[in-house]
């Protein structure tokens, strides 16, 4: 039956896929009861056994899509001539393209999912064979279901015939399975293995790559897993990869364009018909007028007015600009500036470019969404003596006033114990409160024993009150066994044992527990211990950051300003070796063989224990839940202190609370009425 035909075939299943693979299904299954002989069921076959019209996914969406008003600013009949930039990616997506691994990265709102969704529509009516789609969770995966894939369907007449309502009985369509002859769309989460090995795909769709967690269940890499669904299909496979990229050296859309040929939307200059890709340095305005955007030809410098954009894109081409390391992978890279009109003006990215001036978190945004590149993360370690002389005087093992908790990190090395206390305030502002080195190390009960009474110790709060640690955590990389011996004899609500992690992981920084297996008493004791995992790059990141932070100048904190959210506030007793260890690595970017680039944090001298021990307290502050309280907790434990309350403020971090009920990180909230939230009691008088 050809593809375009309006009435479906007599004979169910008898058509099969472009790539010749047969059905199984019994000639004379599904008859229409109005055949009378072997000449209806010769001419059925024959109409089975045309070749469908060779379409293009952009020529196919032109024709039988249709947008919802449910999932679409702009409903009605799909136009390809709306966004021309999306013509050459769905020809990649084509059956007829020999690309077998698609990227996009783009900025937000370019239509990059609407051209997966026409690959979805085109897969189910002209193409079909196993689809898996990934998003980057199982509940996100719902929600396009609901609100992109289901609208999809039903708008779509082609569609509509072949996946049956999910209500009818028997149906082979529920949420996240849409059953069609000769395949089936799975919809799954980057967040569950399971979903990700469910059936071999011909046909995967990978969307917002870079929001992916870094390992589905702790089983691997996502989009590894899901590309290896792929590998029966050798080369009738196409895997499509779409996202807005993040950070660079962490961004997986980054990596996969650089390995690819690097594809740039070249468009002509409407006055001296110069071709050239759109880059935002182009983008002029007069100072504090961002509504006279225009951009500058780079040929001959001619200011373009926004209203030649539509004439521009219509005659825009994708070029490739580099060479792909790997023939089969193509890749294209678009910012907002190709945006049409009537969606994100060059006037709107100049004003929001502008607003973002002064805040790394509103510029990095803007760099991802609006540019579509990732950020640079700024590794360089802080001058140790610019931080000498910003030290501050309070009395050693006291707690100033804003310190509402305390945790510690503890480093475990040979011949030593080394513990810094840190007290903890409202949008992660933090003080160093003491400085204890335990010597003898994990071989030494004696040793042991002093940090088991570091734990009952108490330190003076400025308000006259006493605050114990709620809570420790102690590196296991050294001698971890003697660790988890001495966590279970002292109770695990108090000390966290943890492990180092390579990599960033900023919405879950700190995972686990799990646990593992400790020996106490020379006794081995199964799943005896909790072990917390910490992404230790992720908190080098944030200290860094946070020690750039500056400080008010006097005249300011005459006039009432306080110091911003995260500062670190360091005492004058903190010596210059101190100082140096908590600066002593820096973050660079590195090159696999294949390219692809990468982040890590290097030693720049060989002692490091301050800035580990700040890490295992910030972790141990995560644990504790200081990332996810509310309001009225924080306002509690601000008047346990005598602290005024400040005002809700969003914290700079790298950090998101892994529960989306709970507050982002540092983001304040007003508490509901009647709803009782937990008060830490880390005061006693």
């Amino acid at each position: 039956m050809s593809a375009n035909s309006s009435t479906p075939s007599p004979i169910s299943g008898s058509r099969s896929d472009n790539s010749g693979d047969p059905s199984d299904r019994n000639l004379t299954e599904g008859l229409d009861p109005g055949f009378d002989g072997a000449g209806d069921i010769l001419r059925a076959w024959s109409r089975g056994l045309r070749p469908d019209p060779d379409l293009t996914v952009s020529e196919w969406a032109d024709q039988h899509r249709w947008l919802s008003s449910r999932a679409s600013a702009e409903p009605g009949r799909y136009r390809t001539s709306r966004t021309p930039y999306l013509r050459g990616i769905m020809e990649a997506l084509s059956p007829g393209h020999p690309a077998q691994r698609i990227s996009f990265m783009k900025a937000a709102q370019v239509g990059a999912t609407e051209a997966g969704n026409n690959w979805i529509g085109f897969v189910i009516h002209h193409a079909p064979g196993p689809m898996l789609a990934v998003l980057p969770t199982v509940e996100m995966a719902k929600r396009s279901s609901r609100g992109r894939i289901d609208p999809l369907i039903a708008d779509s007449p082609a569609l509509r015939e072949r996946v049956n309502p999910a209500r009818s009985r028997d149906a082979g369509n529920s949420m996240l399975s849409k059953e069609f002859p000769g395949g089936i769309l799975v919809l799954t989460g980057a967040n569950s293995a399971t979903g990700l090995r469910s059936m071999p795909a011909r046909y995967v769709f990978l969307d917002e790559v870079d929001a992916y967690p870094a390992s589905a269940d702790e089983e691997g890499d996502p989009v590894t897993l899901a590309e290896a669904r792929t590998t029966t299909f050798a080369h009738r496979r196409k895997v499509f990869m779409v996202s807005t990229p993040t950070i660079r050296g962490l961004s997986r859309i980054e990596r996969e364009f650089e390995a690819s040929d690097q594809r740039r939307y070249f468009v002509p200059c409407p006055h001296c018909g110069a071709m050239q890709w759109l880059q935002f340095e182009r983008l002029c305005w007069a100072k504090g007028r961002p509504e006279t955007a225009a951009y500058t030809c780079e040929d001959c410098e001619r200011p373009i007015a926004e209203h030649h954009k539509t004439g521009m894109l219509a005659r825009g081409e994708w070029r490739a600009t580099a060479t792909s390391a790997d023939p089969n992978s193509i890749g294209f890279h678009l910012s907002a500036l190709y945006s049409p009109l009537g969606w994100k003006s060059w006037a709107e990215i100049a004003r929001d470019w502008l607003a973002a001036q002064g805040s790394d978190e509103m510029l990095r945004a803007a760099r991802n969404t609006l540019l579509g590149e990732t950020w640079v993360e700024s590794g360089d370690a802080p001058e140790w003596q610019r931080l000498a002389d910003r030290r501050e005087a309070w009395r050693s093992g006291t707690v100033p006033a804003g310190g509402l908790f305390l945790t510690a990190g503890a480093d475990v090395q040979k011949d030593r114990i080394e513990v810094d206390v840190w007290a903890w305030g409202r949008g992660h502002e933090s003080w160093l409160v003491d400085h204890i080195v335990i010597p003898g190390g994990p071989a030494d009960p004696a040793a042991w024993d002093r940090l088991t009474a570091l734990l009952g110790q108490s330190w003076q709060h400025a308000n006259g009150a006493h605050m114990t640690v709620a809570r420790l955590g102690i590196d296991t990389g050294y001698e971890a066994a003697a660790v988890y011996a001495w966590s279970r004899k002292v109770g695990f609500e108090q000390v966290a044992p943890l492990k180092g992690l390579e990599g960033f992981n900023r919405a879950a920084p700190v995972s686990g527990p799990t646990f593992v297996d400790a020996t106490v008493a020379g006794k081995r004791l199964r799943r005896g211990a909790r072990l917390w995992s910490v992404a230790t790059a992720t908190f080098k990141t944030e200290t860094y950051r946070f020690l750039r932070i500056e400080r008010p100048s006097d005249e300011d904190r005459a006039a009432g300003v306080l110091d911003a959210p995260g500062t670190i506030h360091l005492p004058l007793w903190a010596d210059s070796e101190w100082l140096k260890q908590l600066v002593a690595e820096q973050l660079v970017t590195l090159r696999d063989r294949r390219g692809y680039a990468r982040q890590e944090w290097q030693k720049l001298r060989e002692r490091n224990e301050a800035l580990d021990t700040r890490v295992y307290a910030r972790a141990a502050a995560w644990i504790l839940g200081a990332d996810r309280w509310d309001e009225a907790t924080w306002r509690r434990l601000e008047a346990q202190a005598g602290v005024e309350t400040r005002m809700p403020v969003a914290v700079p971090t790298d950090t998101a609370s892994p529960d989306p009920a709970q507050p982002r990180a540092g983001t304040l909230t007003t508490p509901r009425r009647k709803r009782r939230a937990y008060t830490p009691n880390f005061m006693r008088d």
